[in-house]
């Protein structure tokens, strides 16, 4: 696998996402579903703060939009799917996932080079999950997304998945988790206490599982089964690793540390995390571990200016380490250590364009580092 040149830079973004049309599934599902369907009221397409550029659910803006930030690909995850599970009707649940990987499927057709799209997979049944993760990988999509927070019946130790695990080492399908992607719906954020979850919630979801994978045996038995974890950052690694080794070595017979699985296996998705930045200068398997992204088009997104934070954030770094960390572990992770054609060369008047609209758009990446505080200053809600 070449690596990227001063000459030639190339980004990918290992974790964007879908706008899914808010009326898909009332409108593809089975007829007999569709008054079952996931509804979205409030959504309005180009106004409601995920869903305002037409990258979202058109690919062909979708390639502008990639041009304009000099992004090669992306890994592509859901938004409103993340809706669709509904334990209780499993007839449903099934249903909703093959119209969104149906719709993803499409979508990434239009040119599969640079729109690497997930499937989703409902998993309590395993037999359904891995005959719709062959389809998906049959029809070019690059991994599955599974739960980051699985049901506390079923954690990720339970036995009822090994079928599952070894299908997918077996069909070399990377497994992604992504941080809103939880198989029951948590509980609402204390009032005036918005931040807690993303603060805490979320990384404590990521940690909860790769402890269940790493230390009940799942990754010792599967040692080619690679796990994406998605939007948690990379600062938190290396002391939960310290942690997760020390208290193992006493308590969990295993053939490793749980860190070498972690380095193996494991890789973790950042928007902009300064302190991962400096990390990745102390501890070295951590360049192997990083990969960029930019959330188009969520809130946290830095696009179109993902090449000045990753400046910021990742400048200091070595050329290698810092290739790694935006291209090529990526690349490693999702299609089988091939780059992408490089980024597309934007349009004068489209770039022109799109900066007049974010000047009047201060609602879209409104929770990005670009925006938010510190460095913008702002300091309150």
């Amino acid at each position: 696998m070449s690596a990227p040149t001063k000459e030639v830079p190339m980004l990918i973004s290992a974790d964007s996402h879908m706008a899914e049309p808010p009326d898909l599934w009332e409108r593809d599902l089975p007829a007999k579903l569709r008054d079952r369907a996931p509804r979205f009221p409030d959504v309005r397409p180009l106004e409601t703060p995920m869903d305002l550029r037409a990258g979202g659910w058109d690919a062909r803006e979708r390639l502008k939009d990639m041009a304009l930030d000099g992004v090669a690909a992306e890994v592509l995850y859901t938004t409103k799917g993340n809706s669709v599970w509904h334990p209780d009707d499993l007839e449903l649940e099934e249903a909703c996932v093959r119209v969104y990987n149906d719709f993803m499927i499409d979508f990434c057709d239009v040119n599969p080079d640079r729109l690497w799209g997930l499937g989703l997979i409902s998993l309590y049944n395993i037999d359904h999950a891995i005959a719709e993760m062959e389809r998906c990988k049959k029809e070019g999509l690059k991994g599955a997304a599974i739960w980051i927070a699985a049901p506390d019946a079923l954690p990720y130790s339970s036995e009822h998945y090994e079928r599952f695990w070894a299908a997918a080492q077996d069909m070399e399908v990377p497994l992604g988790m992504h941080i809103n992607a939880r198989a029951t719906r948590r509980a609402p954020d204390p009032p005036g206490l918005r931040q807690i979850h993303s603060v805490n919630g979320h990384k404590f979801d990521g940690m909860t599982s790769l402890a269940h994978l790493i230390c009940s045996g799942v990754m010792e038995r599967y040692p080619r089964l690679e796990f994406a974890v998605a939007e948690i950052g990379i600062g938190w690694i290396p002391f939960w690793l310290q942690e997760l080794d020390y208290y193992s070595a006493a308590r969990t017979k295993l053939a490793r540390a749980p860190s070498e699985y972690f380095r193996r296996q494991v890789t973790s998705t950042f928007i902009s995390d300064a302190v991962g930045g400096h990390l990745l200068t102390e501890y070295e398997y951590l360049a192997d571990c990083a990969v960029w992204s930019s959330d188009y088009p969520h809130i946290a997104s830095v696009w179109p200016d993902s090449m000045n934070i990753i400046k910021a954030d990742l400048g200091h770094l070595s050329q290698e380490v810092r290739d790694k960390a935006v291209v090529l572990n990526a690349a490693r992770v999702f299609n089988g250590g091939r780059l992408p054609p490089p980024a597309d060369t934007s349009d004068e008047d489209y770039a022109a364009d799109v900066r007049r609209w974010l000047e009047g758009r201060s609602d879209f990446g409104w929770m990005s580092r670009v925006n938010n505080a510190p460095e913008a200053g702002r300091t309150g809600a």
